[in-house]
This record gives C-alpha cells, structure tokens and sequence, in this order.
C-alpha cells in the first residue's frame, strides 16, 4: 500500500510539475521579448557618435541624417584592424582597386636650364706691372677679338726700367748668359712676347708703352678699365671668352637625382629658339647639392660655332629616365597612397571576403615615378590595394576606431585629421576621389572657390614674411569658410566635408590666433593639406591651381601651398629662399 502511494505521488510531479515548469519558461521568455520589443530604438550620428535621440531625424552638429546605433555597433563589431564598407558605400565613394605588380619604374624628368659659358674657356687678364692706360683697341663688351690682338696699351714707368735692363744685359750676353737669360725671363713674366722682347733688342732703347694682346680668340665680356686709368699690379683689365662651345647647367632637385646618370640623353629647346629641339648627354653631375636652392647642377656641353647659343637663354629639358640597375620593382599609383610627412599608407584588401574589407598598412616608398611610386617595402606583388577612394575607407576607419592614417594604433581618435595624400599626378577628366556618384551641389563649389579666392591673399602675406598681414588675411579666410553651406551637400559628401572642415578650422585658428610667423606658418603647413583634400575632392569654380612643394620647409620636414601661377614663390621663406621649391601638381578647372 505504502508503494502504491508513493508511485503515485510521483507520477503526478512528473505530468503536473513538469508541466507547470515549461508554462514558467515560455511565460519568461515571452515577457523578455516583451520588454526587449518595448526596448526604444537609439538614434545616433554617425561623425559625432557623442549625440543620442530616441527617434530619426537631423544631427543637431551637422545636420547629417541620424542612424540607428545598432548599425554603428555592427560596424565596430568587424574584426580588429580590418574595415567593412557596404556595397553602396564602394559605389558611393568609387572605390577602385588594383593587382601590385612588378614593372621597369619609367620617368620623364622636367629640368630647367640656361646657357651658361664653358669655365674651361674664359682668360681673365689681370695688370702684371702697374702702370697707366694710353690707349683702349677694345671700347665695349661683347666685342670680338682674335687671339694676339691688341686690346690697350699701357704707360709704365716699372716696364721702361726693367727695358733698360734688358738692354744692358745684352751686352753680357756671350760673356754672361745667365745673366741675360734671366733679365729676359723677368720680362716674360710680365706677358710680353719673345716677338716683343726680340723688338727691344733691334731697336736699341726702351718703348714708353706696351700693347696688351688677346691670349684666346673669343668675345670681350668684361672691360675693367678706361683710358686714363691708372692701375696697380693684380688689378683686373678685360675678360675674353671663347663661346664656340658653351654648358647647358640644369637644374636637378633631390628627388629627380635618382633618375639621372652621367651619359643620359637630354632633349631641349631654347625659349629664344622657337621651334628647334636640341639633343645631347649629359657630362656632369654636381656632386653637392646647393644648400639654398636644393639643386644639383646637371651639365651638357654643346658645340657652338654658330654663335646661336648665348649665356643667359633659357633651356627647358626632358630627360627619358630608369632607375639605376634597370630592374623591375614594384609599383603603384599615386592615387593609393595617404601621406602624413612621416608614414605612407595604404589600404591592402582582404581576400575571400564576402564583404569588401581593407586592411591599413604602413609602406616604405621608393623613388617617385611620374605617376607612380617604387615600393621599397610592405607591399609583395599579388597584393590588392585600394588606388581611388582610399580617403573614403580612411575616413570610415577613423570613425570606426580603426587603424587609420592619422591614429594608426586605432582606438577613439579625432575625426578631424588631415589627409596628406600625395596624388601628385590629377585624373584625367576627374577631379579628387572621382565622387560619380554624389557630385557636388555648383553652389557649394563657388563657395568653396571663395575661400580659396580669400586664401591667395594670406598666401601672398606668408611670402612677405608679414605676420600683421598673415592674420588679417586668415580671419578673411575664417570668414568665407564660415559661409559654406555644408547642408548643400548630401550622404557621404557631407560626411567627408565635415571631415576636412574639423581639420581646417584649428590650423586656420592657429594661424589667426598667433602674431608669431613661425607658429603661423606651422598652421599653414597643416591648413594646406586639408585644404588640398578638399578642393581634390570637390573641385573649384573656372580656376587653374598649382600644388606646390618646398623640401626645406619646416626644419627640412617639407611643406605644400597653392598658388595661382607656376613660378615658385615660397611662403614658408620668403626672399631668404624665395626660388625654393617646385610645383608637384596642376588643377585645371576652368571651363
């Protein structure tokens, strides 16, 4: 009986109990999902992840349309060091990639020249004897004269005695020879001719004056004296030049040195000598570099016989260059590479990714290749980089605390950093990241073509090395940037403008802000790269641009600017270095 009962007692726990714990389950997890559907959705933005509303709408900051937070975690979710874009978002910034592949590194070299003459054939004719000028043969520079040639005759009282010598010494010329030998010796170290001194000797007594004879046949470049002149041993008198052959020097910066050896070809015209290409080698190359100019001069030697090469003309030079050892190496292009002055990037893409994902990584680039870089180190070939678009996916990272340009060790980093990207060579056709898809409002571009209209001025300022006027232009410049109307521009646009506008307006305070030039132009250093990202990207209204670079700049770190022309006048020196520098890139957007 006792078993009975208790067989019964739990038979019941088992279908009453059992039962009443799936009913408690399934009623918890029903109100779990109930309280999770109440959960209200947060609303972020996605440049300034600081603000929260319980509902869509505009950033209170920037305007840009708010995005579910859930999407933001989705994106920081993706795996450290690697970023994830959409399939929209690869078509929105136009995101291109390419295979890195060897090749031969190829370069046309752009040199600047001028016709200089050949040191080698320059007499310069200096007073041996003091003495008075009777009489000029030669009145004007540029004359030309013969070798042995008279150019002056000279009244010296010293001369008429060491004659007199000579004359007397004759006398002793079979008894003592030596002594004659030597009185006649003296005399030709005073340039007089054996003809001369044979002149004396026939004629029995001292001349009053002597003629000074040409040494080489050549052009008179340099007359030191006048009739009258009374002049002392040392003194300078007349320059000759032979100009049947003559040096074409050019100039060669640091960077184009790699390219050029002694022996290569060089073709190039002269200004004054329209339509005429000349071809030669080169001969020399200047072992120093000029620590004013950062140039190396680079010679050619040219025959000249017709006399239509004259020192001073112009040359401007193209040389087809390899880099030394004629090997293959690895090679990209420009357009892949972000650059900060210390560290150049790239965006290497992940293989067998369902979604595009990129990896940031730190390369050591080689010599520039027109408009390609020599990769020395970090890439292999075989790798897929991103070559357009790489500041959108840069960007994208930066937000997403990833390993970025400016914070490459990833983490919370300011969205306002500067891009130095050194796409040196512009797309044909295409202006910046080649945004086909969101092309900007014309009106924000004629904005932004007044704040580089209103930044020429302070441009102008820094080359007067004039800190008064430096800040007075930067606050015209705060002015019209504080006038662009970013709400004309939409989706990623807008993003990437707030992006370089948070890195421009803390440069542009540094420079206003500051009565010390130094410090100004530190802030211009840093305002000029972002403001190149912008108008790479955006493009401005009916204006040709000239990107420009100084290596001296900042303690030999280098430094760009803009400039409306192509001559170099350089900001960051002013007439201590006013030449140095060169131009790295030409916007054309004029219509």
């Amino acid at each position: 009986m006792l078993i009975t009962l208790i067989g019964g007692l739990l038979i019941g726990w088992l279908i009453f109990g059992g039962s009443g714990s799936d009913k408690t389950k399934t009623e918890t997890e029903a109100a779990i999902h109930d309280h999770e559907a109440e959960k209200a959705t947060i609303w972020t933005c996605s440049m300034h992840p600081q603000i929260r509303m319980d509902k869509p709408g505009k950033c209170p900051i920037c305007a840009m349309d708010l995005i579910p937070l859930d999407e933001m975690e989705a994106e920081e979710a993706a795996a450290p060091g690697d970023i994830q874009l959409s399939e929209s978002a690869i078509k929105l910034a136009d995101i291109q990639t390419m295979t890195v592949k060897k090749a031969y590194p190829e370069k046309e070299v752009h040199l600047l020249g001028k016709v200089e003459a050949d040191e080698r054939n320059i007499a310069e004719m200096t007073a041996r004897f003091g003495g008075r000028i009777e009489k000029l043969y030669v009145n004007f520079t540029g004359q030309e004269v013969r070798q042995g040639e008279k150019l002056a005759s000279i009244y010296s009282p010293d001369l008429v005695t060491a004659q007199q010598e000579l004359l007397e010494a004759l006398e002793y010329k079979e008894s003592n020879p030596n002594f004659y030998r030597a009185v006649r010796n003296k005399l030709k170290l005073w340039d007089l001719t054996d003809a001369q001194i044979n002149k004396i000797e026939e004629a029995g007594e001292a001349q009053t004056r002597f003629d000074i004879l040409s040494p080489i046949a050549g052009t008179v470049t340099d007359r030191h004296v006048a009739v009258g002149d009374y002049i002392k041993e040392g003194d300078p008198l007349f320059q000759v030049t032979d100009l049947s052959k003559v040096w074409v020097l050019f100039e060669a910066y640091e960077s184009d040195l790699p390219w050029i050896e002694k022996g290569d070809k060089i073709d190039f015209t002269i200004r004054s000598v329209p339509g005429k290409t000349f071809s030669d080698r080169i001969t020399f190359i200047d072992p120093t570099i000029n620590p004013q100019t950062r140039v190396a001069n680079v010679r050619v030697e040219m025959n000249n016989s017709s006399g239509q090469l004259k020192p001073g003309m112009f040359a401007n030079g193209i040389v087809e260059a390899s880099v030394s050892g004629n090997k293959k190496d690895l090679l990209i292009p420009k357009t892949a590479v972000l650059w900060t002055g210390k560290r150049s990037v790239v965006y290497v893409k992940v293989p067998n990714k369902t979604e595009p994902t990129f990896r940031y990584r730190e390369i050591t680039l080689g010599p520039d290749a027109g408009s390609f870089y020599v990769v020395n180190d970090g890439l292999t070939e075989g790798d897929e980089i991103a070559v357009n678009g790489v500041f959108k996916i840069d960007a994208a990272a930066q937000l997403a605390g990833k390993p970025s340009m400016m914070n490459p060790g990833g983490g919370a980093g300011s969205t306002g950093h500067h891009h130095g990207g050194m796409n040196m060579e512009p797309d044909q056709g295409e202006t910046g990241m080649n945004m086909k898809a969101s092309k900007p409002d014309p009106k924000f571009v004629a904005q932004l073509s007044s704040v580089y209209d209103a930044y020429i001025p302070m441009k102008n300022a820094f080359v007067q090395s004039d800190a008064a006027q430096v800040k007075t232009e930067a606050q015209a410049v705060q002015k019209k940037l504080q006038q662009v109307d970013m709400a004309l521009l939409k989706g990623e646009n807008h993003k990437v403008w707030m992006e370089y506008l948070d890195a421009m307006k803390p440069e542009l305070d540094r420079i206003a802000g500051s009565d010390d030039l130094e410090k100004q132009r530190e802030g211009f250093a840093g305002f000029n790269l972002a403001l190149y990202n912008a108008i790479k990207t955006f493009g401005l209204e009916n204006e040709t641009v000239y990107f420009q670079y100084c290596p001296m700049a900042l303690d030999e770190k280098g430094a760009y600017w803009f400039s409306e022309m192509n001559e170099i006048r350089n900001p960051y020196f002013g007439d201590k270095m006013l030449k140095c520098g060169e131009t790295r890139e030409e916007f054309d957007f004029k219509k």
